[in-house]
């Protein structure tokens, strides 16, 4: 399908799951409302990170993704959670991991690159950091949903984790011609405590560079990291000149399977040009165009 000159994208993670009939509506709903946020930042002549993050915020206070209020939990029934954010003019980035306590990561991430000298804080002193910046925490209570709790029962009693991987993220390219990237999660399901996976670590979930692509990834994070599948593409883009379907593809349905994993990214560059590729059974992601046309895949073959 021919698309226009793409601006902003989202993804909703990848793995083995499929949309419940009854629930389509409002993975499209929430979904196109993320979008809507980014472009509008765009529209306003606002920065691509500022897009990223104003959308990112929205996927994260739904219960649907696994990111912020939806995320999953660990193998000792806590929430950990993980963001990163990537400025492509400047190859600015700043990540969080491991916090407990923080409503929007995506937020806590970008105030890493404005506010401290830093590119990654952990745990307690990024909790820290985001409270010394204003920012309310909360008490693991907000992160509780039914459907995580089952999920984490049915992987205890495979004893595994599971291979639904909900990570949310967003890529931007704004009026200025300036990539921006971000991704926030809460793991895999069942994961052991402490663990942390690509989506907070930049070049393998998160790159932006302005003379290559934006990307977010999602998949088996342990792979996405081996792999560095997001600094890959863009190193295949930038120095090669690979076209941003070809290097997308090649990263994601052909080195990281031959690792081990599955997943998907979402690539955006400053032409516009945007890819999707997936390795794993599906991919939820949408984006909209500089003329406004908003396209959401949430099944494989199924675009409307």
């Amino acid at each position: 399908m021919k698309k226009g000159k793409v601006v902003f994208a989202i993804h909703g993670g990848a793995g083995s799951f499929n949309v419940p009939p009854e629930k389509e509506q409002e993975y499209r709903d929430t979904m196109r409302m993320a979008i809507r946020a980014g472009k509008e930042r765009l529209d306003k002549n606002d920065s691509a990170a500022v897009a990223v993050e104003a959308a990112i915020r929205i996927l994260e206070d739904s219960v649907l993704f696994n990111a912020g209020k939806g995320a999953v939990f660990t193998n000792d029934a806590t929430h950990e959670l993980d963001a990163s954010i990537m400025y492509g003019e400047n190859l600015q980035a700043g990540s969080v991991t491991g916090v407990k306590h923080i409503k929007n990561p995506i937020t806590l991430a970008h105030k890493v690159i404005k506010n401290s000298p830093h590119v990654m804080l952990a745990g307690e002193g990024a909790e820290k950091f985001g409270i010394e910046q204003g920012m309310e925490p909360v008490t693991q209570d907000y992160f509780y949903s039914n459907r995580r709790w089952q999920s984490l029962m049915e992987s205890k009693n495979r004893l595994d984790e599971t291979d639904e991987f909900g990570t949310v993220g967003a890529i931007a390219l704004d009026k200025n011609e300036n990539l921006a990237a971000g991704t926030s999660t809460g793991g895999l399901t069942n994961k052991a405590v402490g663990r942390i996976g690509d989506s907070p670590t930049i070049g393998a979930g998160t790159y932006a560079n302005n003379e290559g692509v934006a990307v977010s990834a999602t998949g088996k994070g342990e792979v996405f990291m081996r792999g560095t599948a997001a600094s890959d593409i863009n190193a295949l883009v930038q120095y090669q000149n690979w076209s941003i379907e070809n290097a997308a593809t090649e990263v994601v349905e052909r080195k990281l399977p031959v690792l081990g994993g599955t997943g998907g990214v979402i690539a955006l560059n400053r032409q516009g040009h945007f890819a999707a590729p997936h390795s794993s059974q599906n991919l939820l992601y949408g984006y909209v165009t500089e003329e406004d046309e908003i396209v959401i895949d949430l099944f494989p073959e199924k675009v409307t």
